[in-house]
């Protein structure tokens, strides 16, 4: 308990000071002054290109525009960061679709289980017409999505008391997932016992045994040390899930024209180098992974979408998405899902 809070306290204090340095210009104070918010450290892929992103602006926009970061939940957990970005208490966040589901249901289509067999499948939708659909969902919130959603990665299964191979491993067991329905129903669908538990309190919940595994990419693994409190991980692909980035409306419309272009512009550029960081971070973290005490085990993703489809998951889901999203969807994997 004593660790998890000296890094988190570490992290709390050190984030905003480091990357504040970054963005101080001794020309003049700038014009505007936005806070984006998420809740990854600071060594995380998407941290380290957004603040390359802040810069970039900062510097095109003649010292106009300055973004501070806040990394690590410092402005509240997704859920309190969400309703902020809303009332535009807070600037710009990054956040999963599926945790935005909360507030715009069809932004999690692209987290159905099982669905995306690899990345050129993703990169494919998410770019293309699954993509447009999901922002255009978004937008009705009053939230501006940039147009390159960034990569958060296949989620994998971690677990500190068993190895998970097959569907059955799942039963009763208790594993923590983000406040989403779609998680929920899906474990739910498994067997499972899904806790919701906002990401700042997850290595304690597992230290603690409040829960005895949970679901992420391997770079969130690795960067948030879940490894210390986790010691197998099944690599399930159980699906894949990004980052949109977010604008408050009003603060995204007070900005000038050229403005917003350059802001767009660096934004969506840095998330393509993203997307080529999680490629090569992913290429490697297994290994490191192993080296921190992980046992891995691969699993036959065939049965789990199996047993899925005699739960009733895909049917369920198909009428919560509707036809037109859900269409859009088997399109774009190359496949009838349901």
């Amino acid at each position: 308990m004593t660790m998890t809070i000296t890094r988190r306290t570490m992290l709390l204090g050190t984030g905003t000071l480091a990357l504040g340095a970054a963005f101080h210009t001794k020309a003049r104070a700038a014009e505007f002054t936005y806070k984006f918010a998420n809740n990854l450290p600071l060594s995380h892929p998407l941290n380290v290109r957004l603040k390359e992103a802040a810069d970039g602006i900062l510097e095109a926009t003649g010292g106009r525009m300055k973004i501070n970061i806040f990394p690590s939940s410092q402005l509240g957990n997704d859920t309190e960061t969400l309703s902020q970005v809303r009332n535009g208490a807070t600037e710009f966040f990054s956040l999963s679709p599926l945790i935005l589901s909360t507030l715009v249901p069809a932004a999690a289509i692209n987290g159905v289980g099982f669905a995306f067999p690899d990345y050129a499948t993703v990169w494919k939708a998410m770019d293309g017409e699954l993509g447009a659909y999901a922002r255009a969902e978004i937008e009705k919130k009053g939230l501006v999505p940039m147009e390159k959603i960034w990569d958060n990665g296949f989620r994998q299964i971690t677990s500190s008391n068993r190895a998970i191979t097959t569907p059955d491993d799942l039963k009763g067991f208790k594993i923590r997932v983000p406040p989403s329905q779609l998680w929920q129903s899906m474990f739910t669908a498994f067997g499972s016992a899904p806790t919701t538990i906002n990401f700042a309190e997850v290595y304690t919940a597992l230290s603690t045994g409040i829960v005895d595994g949970q679901e992420n990419p391997l770079a969130i693994v690795s960067s948030a040390k879940l490894y210390e409190v986790q010691k197998n991980c099944a690599m399930t692909n159980h699906m894949w899930d990004g980052f949109w980035l977010l604008a408050n409306k009003r603060a995204w419309e007070r900005l000038p024209e050229d403005v917003r272009g350059t802001v767009a512009e660096k934004l969506n550029e840095a998330g393509l180098a993203q997307r080529a960081d999680t490629a090569k971070v992913n290429d490697t973290v297994r290994e490191q992974l192993t080296k921190d005490g992980m046992t891995f085990t691969e699993c036959d993703k065939a049965a789990f979408r199996e047993t899925l489809r005699q739960a009733g998951f895909y049917a369920e889901w198909k009428g919560k998405f509707g036809d037109e999203a859900w269409s859009i969807l088997e399109k774009a994997v190359g496949a009838s899902l349901s």
